[in-house]
């Protein structure tokens, strides 16, 4: 079980709490390493689960700009959307220590907001799809539910197609994904 006090979930429940949203951490009965394991946890769709995927574009100085793509369980990010949308030419997945460094959280604990520092932070339009998402809530043993749109505001997230090919799949819940650019 995860300790409510344990820093990483102390830090995404003060950052949702700074913009009025009090959120419901459940624990994990251990630590999960992928979103089938998460969604089967607590018995949701595997579209519902929230992947915090970290993406590097390289600055002067061999400095790096973090961009977290926040993905449906059941999709990978397509590159050349993650491209068009962020503006940038060359951009890479970040190695499990570039995530952690640059947003604070090791991968399978990386929450959709509240991470210490400026991120670029996209959303796939796919999760708008359901009424509920679950995410990470700082810690490998710990996760949230919250709709959507309280998603995309706490994380301050321009929601976008991200998701590699999803012309090929059928639509989520019924419900076609809509192509379309949300400003924050």
């Amino acid at each position: 079980m995860t300790d409510p006090l344990h820093p990483g979930v102390q830090g995404v429940v003060e950052a949702a709490s700074r913009k009025g949203v009090a959120l419901d951490i459940r624990p994990l009965p251990a630590a999960m390493n992928t979103a089938e394991e998460v969604a089967a946890a607590v018995d949701a769709d595997l579209g519902q689960v929230v992947k915090a995927l970290v993406f590097v574009a390289p600055r002067p100085e061999a400095r790096l700009m973090p961009i977290v793509c926040l993905v449906s369980g059941r999709n990978e990010v397509d590159l050349g959307l993650l491209a068009a949308v962020s503006g940038e030419v060359a951009i890479r997945a970040a190695t499990a220590r570039e995530a952690r460094d640059l947003t604070g959280y090791s991968i399978g604990a990386i929450p959709p907001f509240g991470l210490g520092r400026s991120v670029q932070i996209l959303m796939d339009q796919e999760l708008c799809a359901y009424q509920w998402v679950w995410a990470a809530a700082g810690s490998d043993t710990a996760v949230f539910r919250v709709a959507p749109r309280t998603l995309r505001m706490l994380a301050n997230a321009v929601v976008a197609p991200l998701a590699a090919a999803t012309w090929m799949r059928a639509p989520v819940g019924g419900v076609e994904p809509r192509l379309q650019f949300e400003a924050s």
